[in-house]
């Protein structure tokens, strides 16, 4: 869009930092089928951390442990336990997006460098954002190496098979002023607003959130953005924010083309999904709501899979178990048919799940 003030290309990668580097990305690998592309640690020079990159479609995750306990990345993890240090985003112009971001009031963190080596160059800077999450902005469009400088391509864990999803969907934060951080997104990266979720949408008996998405114009790069609300007990953000010590992103969603293979594959290699009831599936409502979809109902019901459908389309949607002990982090698989939403008609079924876990824990 030429007239777009922030063009980007797309996600470039999820950064998390991880108590054990090399455990994750087996679990990675072998839980959810991507291929570990590249490497770098002590053997390639570097003596405080190491790094592992994942790929799976277009979707990149780099997993990096500390080796050293001083380390700022050794303190995060003890801080917040496992978790999204930064969502990078792939530009077209480094310098631009950067000089943009600041001039609208974002906080720098690194200035535009160049690194580069025998693959060729990569521009990079950081801002910040909520939390002690960053953006890194990312032109990679004169390098060829396996992810950056620095790195080494690295063999796949495991035999790489049919993949389980294609591509980084939407990036979910988790905040305690959600219109501060939506008029951040407005300001300093020209995004818009591209649906908002307050009272009875996302609510439950016992607690209530506020959501609002925030999108670049080519809706490449969504970000929807909650807070908690007054309710009866606490809510899912508020022990997100109690156990993460603070704002940080909460889910990951992850594209699938098929997500009943996929959700077959992930839960043979133990990976756990949120549960929903039978009476979710067993509501008439339910079937008029969705109309004609490509599954049966009842193949969906028996994998807990949840269905939508919109002005534009219907959308298939499930979501793991936190992934690590701290009740923070976990992902969302999403099958999408022309439905550009987030699953609204099921908020108030995944609220529930989720309190049902959070009951489990003692935090409810």
């Amino acid at each position: 869009m030429s007239d777009d003030v922030f063009p980007v290309h797309g996600m470039d990668a999820v950064v998390f930092a991880v108590g054990n580097a090399k455990q994750a990305a087996h679990y990675y690998s072998t839980a959810y089928g991507m291929t570990l592309i590249a490497y770098k640690g002590p053997e390639t020079g570097s003596r405080d951390e190491v790094a592992y990159v994942l790929k799976s479609g277009g979707a990149r995750f780099e997993l990096r442990g500390a080796i050293r306990p001083d380390s700022d990345l050794a303190r995060h993890v003890a801080a917040h336990s496992d978790g999204v240090i930064d969502l990078a985003i792939e530009v077209p112009n480094v310098d631009a997006a950067y000089r943009h971001a600041l001039a609208q009031g974002a906080t720098g963190i690194e200035e535009p460098y160049v690194i580069e080596d025998d693959h060729g160059k990569v521009t990079l800077a950081a801002i910040a954002t909520y939390g002690e999450t960053r953006h890194t902005l990312v032109d990679r469009s004169n390098y060829s190496g396996p992810y950056l400088p620095g790195y080494v391509e690295a063999k796949p864990i495991v035999e790489p098979g049919k993949r389980m999803f294609q591509a980084v969907d939407h990036c979910v934060g988790n905040v305690e002023r959600m219109e501060e951080w939506v008029e951040f997104y407005e300001r300093v990266m020209g995004f818009t607003r591209m649906a908002e979720f307050i009272g009875d949408d996302i609510a439950t008996e016992y607690s209530a959130l506020m959501s609002k998405v925030v999108a670049d114009g080519t809706r490449k790069v969504k970000f929807p953005l909650n807070e908690p609300a007054a309710g009866k007990k606490k809510s899912q953000i508020d022990e997100y924010l109690e156990f993460y010590g603070g704002p940080g992103v909460q889910h990951i969603a992850l594209a699938t083309g098929d997500i009943l293979d996929t959700v077959d594959r992930m839960r043979a290699a133990g990976v756990e999904f949120l549960d929903t009831p039978d009476s979710y599936y067993d509501d008439p409502a339910l079937r008029e709501r969705i109309g004609n979809v490509r599954v049966p109902v009842e193949e969906l019901k028996k994998r807990r899979i949840l269905v939508d459908r919109d002005e534009d389309g219907y959308l298939l949607q499930i979501f793991t178990k936190t992934v690590q002990d701290r009740p923070t982090v976990f992902f969302e698989f999403i099958e999408r048919h022309g439905s550009l939403g987030f699953g609204k008609g099921n908020f108030k079924a995944l609220f529930e799940a989720i309190e049902r876990e959070q009951e489990l824990r003692g935090n409810l």
